[in-house]
């Protein structure tokens, strides 16, 4: 495997792009370009989490796809962890919608520009993420093919067609995250504050504001096969947010899947001690999330791969 850290922005060290590239191989893929999944760890968009960077990747790649981890402008710049909420949290313009999700598309040009050096097949990229980068994964899948892209790029819409989008414990509907905002204990009030301040540049953003950041509400035939996945004790963002983007996509008639699981906390990345900080973060029900993605994924981005090898058919010639 062939792994490399790239900045995308000159200046910057926060938003990269770190590639795990599977070796070509004569005995497997001989120089067939392989599919690839780009993903998004959550955080908040205050930060980028390990747990949901690495570990994921690894197990794509052992699926054998290429995979790809963007950590995207985010709060904090890079740097782990939350800022100090006893003072005053003020707006930072990098990381401020839409930039989180220019960042995929950014992203997207990366991977096409070593396409040819790493074999990847550019019209087979998946986009996966988690929380706030499944929100982020959301976006992208929802507003890929508007204006915005183009404009700021300078390309075709079409260079940035995900191919599939894998969305863990998304959060979907910012309009009603304020309406269930009562609900929640002080921590993740002051949380969803901090967030919203990091994605929007206020802790009381506006209706108009929250619409605008709810792929749910903005659901349309362009989005791609989407997978959801989520656990129904989630206190955090509530499963209503994978239904609600569920619902969006039946109405489209949009290919998806959905998978809800009875417990696990907020955060649990692919839920092995693989992803682990702690126990808590461990459960063997809701990890089946990632071969369930796996045999979903291999319907649309399946290696193209020979029915028997030359050797093979050699052998039973003999």
């Amino acid at each position: 495997m062939h792994t490399e850290v790239i900045r995308l922005y000159e200046g910057r060290d926060d938003v990269t792009l770190t590639a795990y590239v599977v070796s070509d191989s004569p005995e497997m893929t001989n120089g067939v370009k392989r599919p690839a999944v780009l993903i998004c760890p959550g955080g908040a968009y205050i930060n980028c989490s390990d747990r949901e960077g690495e570990p994921v990747a690894l197990r794509f790649a052992s699926m054998g796809y290429h995979a790809f981890v963007l950590r995207y402008s985010t709060y904090t710049k890079g740097a782990f962890g939350f800022p100090d909420l006893s003072k005053e949290i003020l707006p930072n313009e990098l990381c401020q919608h839409p930039k989180p999700m220019l960042d995929i598309g950014k992203a997207f040009l990366t991977i096409r520009q070593h396409a040819k050096e790493w074999l990847v097949d550019v019209d087979r990229i998946a986009v996966c993420g988690f929380s706030a980068g499944a929100h982020n994964c959301a976006m992208y899948s929802t507003f890929w093919h508007t204006p915005i892209f183009a404009e700021v790029y300078g390309e075709k819409p079409e260079v940035f067609r995900p191919a599939a989008a894998i969305l863990g414990y998304t959060l979907s509907d910012y309009l009603f995250m304020k309406e269930t905002k009562g609900a929640m204990n002080a921590m993740d009030k002051m949380l969803f504050e901090l967030s919203n301040t990091a994605l929007l540049g206020t802790s009381n953003p506006s209706e108009e504001q929250l619409n605008a950041v709810s792929p749910a509400l903005h659901v349309s035939k362009h989005n791609p096969p989407t997978f959801l996945w989520a656990t129904a004790a989630d206190s955090l963002v509530p499963v209503q947010h994978s239904i609600r983007m569920a619902h969006a996509l039946a109405d489209q008639k949009v290919p998806f899947e959905i998978h809800v699981f009875e417990e696990g906390a907020h955060g649990l990345s692919i839920a092995t001690q693989a992803s682990a900080g702690s126990k808590a973060q461990i459960n063997a029900d809701a990890a089946k999330w990632v071969g369930l993605a796996d045999t979903w994924l291999l319907k649309r981005m399946e290696l193209p791969l020979p029915e028997k090898t030359e050797f093979e058919e050699s052998l039973e010639m003999a």
